[in-house]
C-alpha cells in the first residue's frame, strides 16, 4: 500500500513547508523509495496561471502542461522526478469540477455540500497520484496556515483520509514557526503550541513537528514542545535557517528525520545514499566561497520579488556549481533602463539574461539589454519573451525595421516580427489556454544550441501565446540571424542565435529550459550560457572552462 505524508504549516505562511517536504522526499528517495509529491492550495483560483508573480512568485509548468505553484519546482529539483497535472490542485479546481457535475445532473435530487462532496473530491485528488504512479510514498503539502478558514475542508479531508487508510499508512508533519524574541534572548514555543492546538481541534494529531526558526531550537525547547503538543520528544525536529536550501536535507538527516518517518510508516529503512547530493552541496559551498565572481544580470519586470524568477535563479546557480565558479545574480528592472543609462546599469555584466514575462511594461528596457549584449558581445540568453525581444532588437537594428516588435504590445505595428500563434486566434479565456508543456524541437547541426544539448531532438516546456512571425523568416536569416531550433515540421521557430563569427555566445529560446534544471544536472542552455560568461570574465576561450569536479557527469 502506498504511504501518504501530509505536511501542514503553523503560525505564519512562507515558513518553508515546501523545502521541508522536498527535503524529506529526497531523503526517502535516497533510501531507495519511489517518491511523488503534490501541493494542495486552498485558494479559489483554478490554478496560479492567471496570477501576477507578485502574488505567488513564478508559475511553474509541468511536462504535461499544467500551470502550478512554484513549490513544484522545488519538488522536481529535490526528488529529480517530473511531476504531472495531478500534482497541484486548488479549491477552485475542486469546486469547478463539482459544479460541472452538478450542472450535468450527476447529483440530481441531492444537495451538494462541503461534506461529503468537497472532502470526497479532495480525497480523490490525494489518491490520484497514487493511482497514476507506482510511488511507494506520496508527500502532500497543504498550502496556507492551519487556522485559515479557506483550508478547513482540506484539513477535514486529511482527517477522513487518515482514518480510511488505517494506522501506519499515513502521517502528518506540522511545520511551525518558533520565533526568537530579541528582548528576551530566547525562542518562544507558545505560537507552536497554539497552532498544534488548532490542528488537534480539527481532529488531527501531528506525528512530527518541525521547528522553523532563525535561531537554533535546542533539545530543551523541543522537549517542551513535545510535552505540550503530545508528541514524542524524538519526533520534534529543529530546522533553523541553513546557508542554502540544498543544505536542508542533510540538516534533517543528521537528526534521523527520515529514519523516524520510515519507522512510523513501517517502511524498511534501507541504507541512505546521499553521496551525489552531498558532493553537490560541498562543491556549492566551495564555489560560493570564492571571492572572484562571474556576474549575470537578469533583466525582468518583477525584480522586487526574486521568487518571480526562482527557477531561472536556481538554474544559474546549478550551472555555476557545475563549473566550480561563484555566480552572482543581479536583478535589473527593465522599466528603469533607458538609452542614457543602459551602459552604466549593465556595466560589469559577464552575461545578460532576459527571462519570460507578459505585458508591455519594461519591454523597451529588455530590448536595450539585448542590444547591449549583441553589440558589446556579452553572452546572452533569452527565455521565452527574452527570445522575442532579441528578435525584435535584431530586426530593428540589423535589418532596419524601425519599431519592430510583437503584436502583443502593438497590434498595428509596421513590422510584427512576433505575432499571435494561429491556434490562439479567437481564444478569449486566459486560464490554461496558452501553449503549455513539453514540445519537441529539432536542433540544426553546427549551432550553439546543438552543441549544448548534444543531440538533434530535444523537449523543453513552453508557456506562451506569441511566436516568431514566419513572414519575416527570410529577411532576418538573410541578415545573419540563425534559426537553430525548429518544431519537427519546420513551422515553429523554437530557438535563435547569432553566428559564432559574429558573437561569442548569443542564444534565445521560446521555451523555458529552467523548469528542467536539476542541482546535479544543469539545464544545457543555462550551463553553456554560464560557461560563456565565465570565459568572458576570465578572458579565456569557452573550451578552457570545464567542470571542476564533474558533479553533473
Amino acid at each position: 500500500m502506498t504511504k501518504h505524508i501530509f505536511v501542514t504549516g503553523g503560525v505564519v505562511s512562507s515558513l518553508g513547508k515546501g523545502i521541508t517536504a522536498a527535503s524529506l522526499g529526497r531523503l526517502l528517495k535516497s533510501r531507495g523509495y519511489k517518491v511523488m509529491m503534490q501541493k494542495a492550495d486552498p485558494y479559489l483560483n483554478v490554478d496560479p496561471g492567471t496570477m501576477s508573480p507578485f502574488q505567488h512568485g513564478e508559475v511553474f509548468v509541468t511536462e504535461d502542461g499544467k500551470e502550478t505553484d512554484l513549490d513544484l519546482g522545488h519538488y522536481e529539483r529535490f526528488i529529480d522526478e517530473n511531476l504531472t497535472s495531478s500534482s497541484n490542485f486548488t479549491t477552485g479546481l475542486i469546486y469547478q469540477s463539482l459544479i460541472s457535475r452538478e450542472r450535468a445532473g450527476d447529483f440530481l435530487g441531492g444537495t451538494v455540500q462541503v461534506i461529503p462532496h468537497v472532502t470526497d473530491a479532495i480525497k480523490a485528488q490525494f489518491r490520484r497520484v497514487e493511482e497514476q504512479t507506482d510511488a511507494d510514498v506520496v508527500i502532500t503539502e497543504l498550502g496556507g496556515t492551519i487556522g485559515d478558514i479557506e483550508g478547513q475542508s482540506f484539513v477535514e479531508a486529511i482527517r477522513q483520509f487518515r482514518k480510511e487508510k488505517g494506522h501506519g499508512n499515513t502521517l502528518v508533519i506540522h511545520v511551525s514557526l518558533v520565533p526568537y524574541i530579541a528582548a528576551a534572548h530566547e525562542v518562544k514555543t507558545k505560537p507552536t503550541q497554539h497552532s498544534v492546538k488548532e490542528l488537534r481541534s480539527m481532529g488531527i494529531q501531528p506525528d512530527f513537528i518541525v521547528c522553523r526558526s532563525d535561531h537554533e531550537v535546542d533539545a530543551s525547547i523541543r522537549a517542551k514542545i513535545a510535552h505540550f503538543c503530545d508528541v514524542d520528544e524524538d519526533c520534534v525536529f529543529e530546522n533553523s535557517d541553513c546557508p542554502s536550501i540544498y543544505d536542508v536535507p542533510m540538516h534533517l538527516a543528521n537528526q534521523d528525520f527520515d529514519l523516524k518517518v520510515c519507522q512510523k510508516l513501517g517502511l524498511d529503512p534501507h541504507k541512505r545514499d546521499m553521496s551525489e547530493w552531498n558532493r553537490f552541496t560541498d562543491y556549492m559551498h566551495e564555489a560560493n566561497a570564492k571571492e572572484d565572481v562571474t556576474t549575470i544580470k537578469v533583466v525582468g519586470k518583477y525584480t522586487q520579488l526574486p521568487d518571480a524568477y526562482l527557477s531561472v535563479i536556481e538554474s544559474l546557480h546549478h550551472s555555476g556549481v557545475y563549473y566550480g565558479r561563484h555566480v552572482q545574480i543581479d536583478l535589473i528592472d527593465g522599466e528603469e533602463l533607458t538609452p542614457d543609462n543602459v551602459d552604466e546599469v549593465l556595466a560589469g555584466a559577464d552575461g545578460i539574461l532576459v527571462p519570460g514575462g507578459f505585458g508591455l511594461r519594461g519591454i523597451e528596457g529588455k530590448v536595450l539589454s539585448a542590444n547591449r549584449a549583441r553589440v558589446n558581445k556579452v553572452p546572452y540568453l533569452g527565455i521565452c519573451l527574452g527570445m522575442q525581444v532579441a528578435v525584435s532588437e535584431f530586426a530593428r537594428n540589423v535589418c532596419g525595421m524601425e519599431g519592430a516588435t510583437s503584436t502583443e504590445f502593438d497590434a498595428e505595428c509596421k513590422y510584427p516580427v512576433i505575432d499571435l500563434m494561429k491556434d490562439q486566434e479567437g481564444v478569449t479565456d486566459k486560464g490554461g489556454t496558452m501553449r503549455l508543456g513539453a514540445y519537441p524541437c529539432k536542433l540544426a547541426e553546427g549551432t550553439l544550441a546543438r552543441e549544448a544539448y548534444g543531440e538533434e531532438l530535444v523537449y523543453e516546456r513552453h508557456r506562451h501565446r506569441f511566436e516568431f512571425n514566419n513572414a519575416y523568416r527570410k529577411q532576418l536569416t538573410d541578415a545573419g540571424l540563425v534559426l537553430s531550433g525548429l518544431s519537427p515540421d519546420g513551422h515553429l521557430v523554437e530557438m535563435i542565435e547569432l553566428r559564432e563569427s559574429d558573437h561569442p555566445w548569443f542564444v534565445a529560446t521560446q521555451a523555458h529550459p529552467e523548469f528542467k534544471s536539476r542541482p546535479t544536472k544543469p539545464a544545457p542552455l543555462f550551463r553553456e550560457f554560464v560557461r560563456a560568461a565565465i570565459a568572458g570574465h576570465e578572458g579565456v576561450g569557452r573550451g578552457e572552462v570545464v567542470p571542476e569536479h564533474g558533479v553533473a557527469e
